[in-house]
């Protein structure tokens, strides 16, 4: 059942005793205050709908060091250590200076509850909530869009070490799977002479090519017997560790590997594939984790922290955390949600924002990132929705260098037809095709167009008019002037969410994303206090 904390004041009450010591306008003089009415206990009552049993921690407590402990990059020992030790989180919580903390696991538990309740985020909309009613966004009509890569918890893991580890997963989580092994997986025991019981990689000689090959053959086999033998649909049917370490074996057998050259795969003869497969899964461990490069030099694994500020106050309006790979967690495509469910912009009937004195001169909702937003789609959804692009245009690469890029190449929309620089005009194909193969022989400005013996042939995106139009709207000097002022104002927020905390604590989506947003909401707490949060007249206000 839910806990109610004591209203009386104990003796030894923190905030009668040192209260006076914590800095005014702080994180914890404020929740010593108001966690009461930032996190009612109304606010978490699904959590326990039954009124039987031990009575929990009192919500407003577990939310107030949910959020300090996302705040601070503390693990949850350290957390409830601070509870006990800590005069500052004892104001902040509501603790007696004599009180003992919890136990470490209730932070494990309520994660828990949480995230499986219809409103796991609930702790960040509360705060945005407040971020809300105190008007502080009334008339600002930017939102800034960008993105970081966090570490994961796990190491890398190598093909082989995958397959292994995916094998024994599947030994010990699918009933009989152990069996099969013993009597199917035979291959690994007969090219090491150890069998799938024994952890770390197995004794061979590694600088030995053949012996390499024989192994990833020897794996690879025993994966897709072990696969052939067991009654998968009967497993998937009944979902759960069964069908995940079923699955994750499947893809972790094919992704890294390849026939040997003059094998078609029949012959059991297999070797490590020279080439990094889309989406790679990295560790058995965390099978969410990713490859990602936010540069052609920076190469990190983790996932990537996406977040919409409003850059004048460098409060954040919504944020997600997704694997760092795959097209659909890509800068733009997070993006474009986050716009469109961010709830202190207008509804999609009304994309503008009344000006700050009240009046109704109105300005279109503009959204600033750099050119890994601009993308075709997102340009579409943000002018289909009313909203001003101020995205900084992706640079056209030239077939030759310095010499003509897409836009010098003419579309005519009327007739679907590209003219090239030389004037020779072709039809578009429905995939977006134009092919000047005959009319490059002899030009004078081939040199400048293509290298291609054949000739040039253009292909135009779906979205090609929108992103042409937009490069070209790119270019007038009253964009540039807001991008370079407001812009950078989100690499501010950047820094203070992986300050101390580039490495995640949790594995999988789910719990990164959620600490992520108790993390934000303890951001945009400090930058309320900062700015002047207050009471006035029962409500937030801004003083």
């Amino acid at each position: 059942m839910q806990g109610e904390a004591d209203q009386q004041c104990d003796v030894f009450d923190v905030e009668s005793v040192a209260g006076h010591l914590l800095p005014a306008g702080g994180v914890f003089a404020f929740l010593g205050e108001h966690r009461l009415r930032l996190f009612p206990a109304v606010m978490f009552t699904d959590l326990f709908p039954s009124r039987r049993g031990r009575p929990s921690v009192p919500p407003e407590v577990m939310a107030s060091v949910l959020v300090l402990q996302a705040l601070y990059g503390l693990s949850d020992r350290e957390a409830v250590d601070a509870v006990t030790f800590d005069l500052r989180w004892k104001a902040a919580c509501g603790y007696p200076i004599d009180a003992a903390g919890f136990h470490p696991s209730t932070l494990t538990y309520w994660r828990r509850r949480l995230a499986a309740s219809d409103h796991p985020n609930r702790i960040f909309d509360a705060v945005r909530q407040v971020i809300i009613e105190t008007g502080v966004l009334a008339g600002r009509h930017r939102r800034a869009v960008d993105s970081t890569i966090l570490d994961d918890a796990v190491a890398r893991q190598d093909t082989v070490t995958q397959l292994i580890a995916a094998i024994r997963k599947v030994v010990r989580v699918v009933d009989g799977a152990d069996q099969v092994v013993a009597e199917r997986c035979t291959r690994l025991a007969q090219v090491t002479g150890a069998g799938y019981e024994q952890t770390g990689k197995p004794a061979i000689a590694w600088d030995d090519r053949q012996a390499r090959e024989d192994l990833v053959s020897a794996l690879v086999e025993d994966a897709l017997a072990l696969l052939d033998a067991l009654d998968l649909d009967a497993i998937e049917s009944g979902g759960g560790e069964g069908a995940r370490a079923v699955a994750l074996l499947a893809l972790v057998a094919g992704q890294d590997v390849e026939p040997v050259d003059g094998s078609d795969g029949t012959d059991g003869r297999w070797k490590i594939a020279r080439r990094t497969v889309p989406d790679r899964v990295i560790s058995t461990v965390d099978p969410q984790a990713r490859h990602a490069h936010k540069t052609r030099e920076r190469r990190q694994d983790g996932y990537r922290a996406h977040v919409t500020i409003e850059p004048d106050t460098g409060l954040t309006t919504e944020c997600a955390l997704t694997p760092a790979a795959g097209v659909e967690n890509t800068d733009a495509a997070v993006g474009s949600r986050m716009v469109a469910d961010d709830p202190t912009l207008p509804d999609h009937g009304d994309q503008s924002v009344a000006g700050d004195d009240g009046t109704d001169d109105r300005s279109p909702v503009e959204v600033l990132g750099d050119s890994a937003y601009a993308t075709g789609e997102f340009l579409d959804d943000l002018e289909r929705s009313g909203r001003r692009a101020v995205l900084k245009p992706k640079p056209l690469k030239a077939a030759v260098e310095g010499g003509f890029t897409l836009d010098d190449f003419v579309f005519d929309d009327e007739e679907n037809t590209l003219t090239c620089p030389a004037g020779h005009t072709k039809p578009v194909t429905a995939a977006g095709r134009a092919t000047f193969k005959a009319e490059c022989r002899g030009c004078p400005l081939r040199e400048q167009c293509t290298t291609s013996k054949t000739g040039r042939v253009v292909l135009l995106g779906k979205h090609h008019q929108i992103a042409r139009a937009h490069r070209q709207r790119a270019q007038d000097p009253d964009l540039q002037r807001v991008y370079r002022q407001h812009r950078p104002m989100v690499e501010r927020t950047i820094a203070w969410l992986a300050r101390g905390n580039r490495r995640l604590r949790y594995i999988g989506v789910d719990k990164n994303d959620h600490w992520l947003h108790q993390r934000i909401a303890g951001i945009n707490l400090r930058r309320l206090l900062a700015m002047g949060l207050t009471i006035k007249g029962g409500a937030w206000a801004i003083a």
